[in-house]
């Protein structure tokens, strides 16, 4: 399979990466006493645009520790420092832990937005795989994910809640049948801040065996492009399926491989060093509305 991964380089950047793409169980953690802010006027959750040394993402998930600390995650790619064609996180290089993210509202090619918070790299799944020494070769592909810890003075802006769908309900464990509905939420400054065409509804192609269950590709209305890599994926039951990852060159052109989010987060909780580490619920229902 020929894929490319989906992170936007601000400025001119981008569109030379767009161009390039286009060819081509939750359970309730110690930090649940964290006060989350209203939804609707969070500044900080899924959805969210992530800055990284220029380079932006979305964001999908809200994660605490044992500690109460609050992580946001993205795509462990979008600090790579390689070319969008770098998919082998067991090889690609990445900047270390400790980087500053900046989680921005409207970033467009035309202006970089307003930064409503920051925080910092706390876990890759590909610098976790490198020190390991993993060999896997599915891990290797499909294991693409990052959390960044919000720093203290930002946390109270938080809400875990997905944009426009609600949830999620829970973590999906038994993958997606083809033809099963998904729901995302993309937030590419690629866009032109449209906001419209942030909420995707889609439907799976059905899980791909060959990958012993690591990724799920997907279709949706629009297609995840640059700047939407990390973000969220909603079965249609409300469950988190996923982290966007890469946009298919061949043989499902224009298909998202959305990588899976409950194999993703074991492998952080076993390998990543954060006790405790849990998936948040989102504080407002799952309302698939379209």
């Amino acid at each position: 399979m020929q894929v490319s991964r989906t992170r936007a380089l601000a400025s001119v950047g981008a569109s030379a990466v767009l161009a390039a793409a286009a060819v081509a169980a939750v359970s309730t953690p110690a930090g649940a006493e964290t006060a989350w802010a209203p939804a609707d006027t969070a500044t900080i959750h899924p959805g969210v645009q992530m800055y990284t040394e220029g380079a932006q993402c979305t964001a999908n998930f809200v994660y605490t520790d044992g500690a109460g600390d609050v992580y946001v995650g993205y795509a462990a790619h979008c600090a790579g420092l390689g070319a969008a064609t770098d998919t082998n996180g067991c090889d690609a290089g990445s900047l270390p832990l400790g980087t500053k993210v900046e989680f921005v509202e409207g970033g467009s090619l035309l202006t970089a937005g307003t930064t409503v918070g920051t925080g910092t790299l706390a876990y890759s799944s590909w610098l976790t795989m490198q020190e390991s020494g993993e060999t896997d070769e599915n891990a290797c592909a499909y294991n693409d994910l990052a959390l960044v810890k919000v720093d203290d003075a930002h946390v109270a802006d938080v809400n875990p809640s997905i944009p426009f769908w609600g949830g999620p309900v829970g973590i999906n464990t038994d993958g997606t049948a083809a033809g099963e509905t998904v729901y995302s939420f993309g937030n590419s400054s690629l866009r032109a801040g449209i906001e419209q065409l942030s909420p995707k509804q889609g439907i799976s192609v059905g899980d791909n065996v060959a990958d012993a269950g690591w990724s799920h590709p997907v279709y949706t209305l629009s297609p995840g492009v640059p700047g939407d890599s990390g973000s969220a994926f909603l079965d249609d039951e409300g469950n988190a399926l996923g982290t966007l990852s890469t946009l298919a060159i061949a043989p499902l052109a224009g298909s998202n491989g959305v990588g899976d989010l409950n194999l993703e987060l074991k492998y952080a909780q076993a390998n990543g060093g954060i006790a405790g580490l849990e998936l948040v619920p989102g504080t407002e229902p799952f309302s698939p509305i379209l």
